[in-house]
Parts: structure tokens; C-alpha cells; sequence
């Protein structure tokens, strides 16, 4: 009988460097492809629709993620309740883990299709969205929410797989739904004239072909990884303790996304090509922070297999070589991103006004982004030992409240109105989250070694 072994990282022994090495790598890539998907809008729209389709596509992004955040969530509860039992080696319970999961992703996914589909156009009214752009944003999320349902399959698969250390097969599926998508972008857009629906149905397809990869995968799966169709059910006891992690990570979520929301308002009202410029430069600044945010991934599983393995003592070992693999990777991607953002953010839209302010972002974002993946290694390493509310009060207040308490005041004096300052609103509530969940990890670390 074949196994999948040769997947699997057990995080709870051996060296701990090269197995969060070996999971966070093919998640990079993972993750790279699945941004690329929202990449390969823009970029097309940018180039053959122009500005307005640009900003249309651009400025839904924090109101898709405040949608899907709560959801997604779910999925990080998933992900550390089955890595726990995988470390404990309880492979019945690991089993209603995963059918539990796929059947709450099947349900997340229809509530959000309907959700997006009704109240996208008053939602992106509320963000103050342009009326030239408003159209568009709208048909482009109504279309992008109906493949909901897929990328919800998705997100909860991957988040079983990587449980066990599975990160290179849900690269393999993105790699090939991801060629997909750019082919179908080109083909709706240029061939067909199809615009922002273009780029929208060719994501939606893309997002079915990677959902069904996935549960094909969890289908031929061994022990207690594998799926049956006859046995999807939402078991109570298992139900719970996914709401108990996932819950506060998803709320958390989306109050960032409500932050980011009142953000993208306030960057709205400087006019389409600062939206247009905010908007490239946010895509381009996503890949450095998919790439920290792998480890972030890492430190959940390698946390949860360890604790369900009752190896407490290995916990400062993964704390601190996480920290050093995300401080590392968010310098030295972010400072690229500052020295070659020129030239790349040509990539999304030939206009110059429109690179400049891009560039306003980049210059604030990418020499300060490492600390953003510094806090979410913090809040991983935090839920992985069992707290999740914990970092998601600490990050509202943190966070959240300190860039709304920005905009609010700060941004609100007249010579401190300016794009600028509010771009700086993102660092300083980073730094201070940072420095309230290394203090929440010492008081929760002291408490589990009593």
C-alpha cells in the first residue's frame, strides 16, 4: 500500500531549522502563485483595460479579504487542531478533524458567494469608491465571488496538508491552476475585449481546477488524512475546538481588514491615480509578505506538533529560529522591493504618475516590513501553544485601533493629511504589536512551564 510519507515533516524532533526550512519553502512558492492569481488582473487590466480598470480591480482587495477573513480563520483553527493530534498520533480524531473541515469549507464558501454577490456594490459605496470605478469593482467581485465555494475547498485542504508538513503538493496544484489562470486572463481580455469580467472568471476557474486537485488529493490519502465522501459530517467536540483557535484568528482578521477598509477609504479620496498607484504597489508589497507570512505558517504547525507531542522544551528553539527566518527574508525582500520598485511597478501600469505613487507606499512599507512578519510569527507561535484570543485582543488594540486611533487624529491636521502619513500608520502599530506579543508569549510560556 502506497503512503505519503515522503510529504510529511514531523516538526516535534530532529533539527528544527531545516524542517521549517523544508515545510516554508514550497508554501513561498505556494503562496507567490495563489497571489499571482490577483497579480495576473492587474497586471493585464493595468496593460490592456487602463487605469480605471486598474483601480477597480486594485481597490477590492481589502473588501475581498474583510469578507473572507473570518472564513479563513476557520481554516488556521483547522490547521492546529490536526496538527495537534497528528504530533499525539490520535488518528480517529484526526479523521473528523479533516471531514468536519471540508464540510464547514463547503458551507463557508456558499455563505460568502451569496454575501459577495448581494452586497458588494453597497459595501465598496460605503468605501467611497469612485464613480467611475465603481462599475467595474462591482461586476469584477461578483463574478470573483462566485468561485467562493473553491477557494474556501482550498484554503481548508491546504490547511489539513500542511498539519502533517505537506507544503509541496498544494504548490503543484496552484502551479498548474495558476498557469491556467494567466492563459485564461490574456485569452478573455485581448481576444474577447471581456475587461474586469475577464480577469474575474478566468480567477474563478482557476480557483475550481486547484479545489478539486486538492480534494483529489485528500481522497487517495492514508490513515487518518483520508477523505470519504460518505462520511462528511461536522463532529461537535471537533467543531468547537476549531471555533476555539479559529474564531479569534478570523475575527482578528477581520478587524485588520475593517482597518485596512477605513484605509483604502482615506486612499480613495486622493483620487484614481493614487488608488491606481496604492493598489500596484499593494500587490507588489503582497509577494514580500506571503513569503514572511510562510513562516508564520511554519511556526503554527511545528508549535501544534510539538505541544500534541508533549515536548514543551523545544518551544524556544522554534521561536527563535522562525524569528530569525522571517526577520531575514522580510529585510532582504523588502529593501528589493524599495530598490527595484521602479522598475517593477512599470510591470502593472505604464503611467508615471501612477509609479510615483506607487513608490510613496514602497519607500514607507519595504524597509519596515519585516516587522509585520516578526508580529504574525509571534501570533502563530501563540495559537500553536493553544491561545488565541490572547493575540487577537493584543492585535486589535495593537494594531487596528492604534492606525484607526492615526487616522482619526494624526492624519486629520492639515499638514499631516497627506498619503504619506498614512502609509506611516502601518509601521509604528506593527512595532508596537510586535513588542505586546513578546510580552504575551513570555507571560503564556512562563504560565505552560509551571
Amino acid at each position: 500500500m502506497k503512503t505519503n510519507k515522503n510529504y510529511e515533516i514531523d516538526m516535534s524532533s530532529g533539527p528544527i531549522l531545516g524542517k521549517i526550512l523544508r515545510f516554508s519553502v514550497p508554501l513561498v512558492f505556494s503562496s507567490v502563485l495563489q497571489l499571482l492569481f490577483n497579480a495576473a488582473d492587474v497586471v493585464v487590466v493595468g496593460r490592456f483595460a487602463g487605469n480605471n480598470s486598474l483601480a477597480a480591480v486594485g481597490s477590492t482587495t481589502s473588501l475581498i479579504n474583510l469578507l473572507t477573513n473570518l472564513f479563513i480563520g476557520l481554516s488556521i483553527g483547522s490547521n492546529v487542531v490536526a496538527a495537534t493530534y497528528y504530533g499525539a498520533n490520535k488518528q480517529r480524531h484526526l479523521n473528523q478533524t479533516v471531514h468536519t473541515s471540508v464540510l464547514i469549507s463547503f458551507i463557508s464558501g456558499i455563505i460568502l458567494s451569496l454575501g459577495g454577490f448581494f452586497f458588494s456594490r453597497k459595501i465598496l459605496e460605503l468605501m467611497q469608491s469612485p464613480p467611475e470605478v465603481l462599475p467595474l469593482a462591482t461586476l469584477y467581485l461578483k463574478i470573483y465571488f462566485l468561485g467562493m465555494p473553491a477557494t474556501m475547498v482550498y484554503n481548508f485542504g491546504s490547511a489539513l496538508l500542511r498539519a502533517k508538513g505537506d507544503t509541496q503538493r498544494p504548490l503543484y496544484f496552484l502551479l498548474f491552476a495558476g498557469i491556467i489562470n494567466v492563459a485564461l486572463n490574456l485569452f478573455f481580455v485581448i481576444s474577447f475585449k471581456m475587461d474586469v469580467a475577464g480577469v474575474a472568471l478566468a480567477t474563478v476557474i482557476s480557483q475550481f481546477i486547484s479545489a478539486v486537485l486538492v480534494l483529489m488529493c485528500l481522497f487517495r490519502e492514508q490513515g487518518g488524512f483520508r477523505l470519504y465522501i460518505g462520511r462528511l459530517k461536522i463532529n461537535r467536540e471537533i467543531f468547537f475546538k476549531i471555533l476555539r483557535i479559529g474564531l479569534p484568528a478570523g475575527f482578528q482578521g477581520i478587524v485588520f481588514s475593517l482597518s485596512n477598509v477605513v484605509i483604502q477609504s482615506s486612499v480613495n479620496s486622493f483620487g484614481p491615480t493614487v488608488i491606481a498607484g496604492n493598489s500596484a504597489a499593494s500587490n507588489l508589497e503582497g509577494f514580500v509578505y506571503v513569503s514572511m507570512n510562510a513562516f508564520h505558517q511554519a511556526a503554527i504547525t511545528a508549535t501544534s506538533q510539538t505541544m500534541g507531542a508533549g515536548k514543551k522544551n523545544r518551544l524556544n528553539s522554534v521561536v527563535i529560529t522562525s524569528q530569525l527566518c522571517v526577520l531575514g527574508v522580510g529585510l532582504m525582500l523588502g529593501w528589493a522591493m524599495v530598490l527595484f520598485g521602479p522598475w517593477l511597478l512599470q510591470i502593472y501600469s505604464p503611467s508615471q504618475d501612477v509609479i510615483n505613487a506607487g513608490l510613496d507606499r514602497v519607500r514607507i512599507i519595504g524597509p519596515t516590513y519585516a516587522l509585520c512578519g516578526m508580529m504574525d510569527v509571534m501570533v502563530g507561535i501563540l495559537r500553536g501553544i493553544g491561545y488565541s484570543l490572547l493575540p487577537m485582543v493584543v492585535s486589535l488594540v495593537g494594531a487596528c485601533g492604534l492606525r484607526l486611533l492615526w487616522i482619526a487624529t494624526v492624519f486629520q491636521i492639515e499638514r499631516f493629511h497627506t498619503i504619506t502619513f498614512l502609509y506611516v500608520s502601518y509601521p509604528v502599530s506593527w512595532f508596537l504589536t510586535f513588542m505586546a506579543h513578546v510580552v504575551s508569549f513570555l507571560w503564556a510560556r512562563k504560565k505552560l512551564f509551571r
